[in-house]
């Protein structure tokens, strides 16, 4: 099992405010790294490229080139729109030599070694396979316009005030969503690369939020394992602080000088 990895990172971070999300402080390293280092340490995995931001891909090189590149890993452009650009970027980056094809997020850097190995497990025997952590909140579906109770609701008005309206302010809910059966999908995603690189050639892309999408376009079934609710994808600057708790990882300014790079 010869696996090549993907990290796909072109995003522009626009959710996670002021600065760049991958470029984040996780104990002396960036997140971004972190997240390659996982991958690394696993002998089944002979090439790691990572699909960065076109517009700025110099500037991502100067970054984050040096350290990738001492673990192993390429930087390629990636895409400008969605997600799947920079995947199919990578892959024709990828060497012919993989037997397996992984694709992970650049913002998942809690992604542990039992994970990783269930994952692996499983692509030895089916060709895709991508991890899930079961649904636990009720889900509603809302309308896609916002409301203020301030605007419509002369009584809520008069007891809330100015004070109360942003706190007023939402969408409508249209119907609860049955959660059974319901799985919450993870990276890395893992694919027979022979079918990984048919589907990117074959099916329309455009709309797909992640791989397993694509193959399922193919008629294709995709394995689901059990995934770890650990392994979260930092999109705010609270996914931050709760990954620096899962690692273990205290902010710069909690740790002594000296352990801070």
């Amino acid at each position: 099992m010869r696996i090549g990895v993907i990290i796909a990172a072109a995003g522009k971070s626009t959710r996670f405010g002021e600065g760049d999300k991958l470029s984040q402080d996780l104990g002396g390293r960036p997140v971004l790294l972190r997240t390659a280092e996982a991958f690394t340490k696993r002998d089944e995995v002979t090439t790691i490229i990572v699909a960065g931001p076109p517009d700025d891909i110099e500037g991502f090189r100067q970054r984050f080139g040096p350290a990738l590149g001492f673990n192993g890993a390429r930087i390629v452009e990636g895409g400008r729109i969605e997600r799947w650009e920079s995947i199919k970027l990578a892959l024709d980056a990828m060497p012919d030599d993989v037997t397996h094809i992984a694709v992970h997020d650049g913002a998942r850097p809690c992604i542990g070694n039992e994970l990783l190995d269930r994952v692996f497990a499983a692509a030895r025997v089916v060709p895709a396979v991508v991890p899930g952590v079961p649904v636990r909140d009720t889900l509603k579906r809302v309308t896609e316009e916002s409301f203020s109770a301030s605007e419509d609701d002369a009584v809520a008005d008069m007891i809330l005030g100015d004070v109360g309206k942003s706190a007023t302010s939402g969408r409508r809910v249209t119907e609860t969503v049955s959660r059974a059966n319901l799985q919450a999908v993870q990276t890395p995603q893992v694919f027979d690369a022979a079918l990984l690189r048919k589907a990117y050639k074959t099916v329309e892309l455009s709309g797909t939020t992640d791989d397993a999408s694509v193959i399922e376009r193919m008629g294709e079934p995709v394995l689901v394992v059990e995934g770890d609710p650990r392994n979260i994808k930092i999109t705010s600057v609270d996914d931050l602080a709760l990954a620096r708790a899962i690692m273990n990882i205290a902010p710069p300014a909690d740790r002594a000088a000296h352990l801070r790079f």
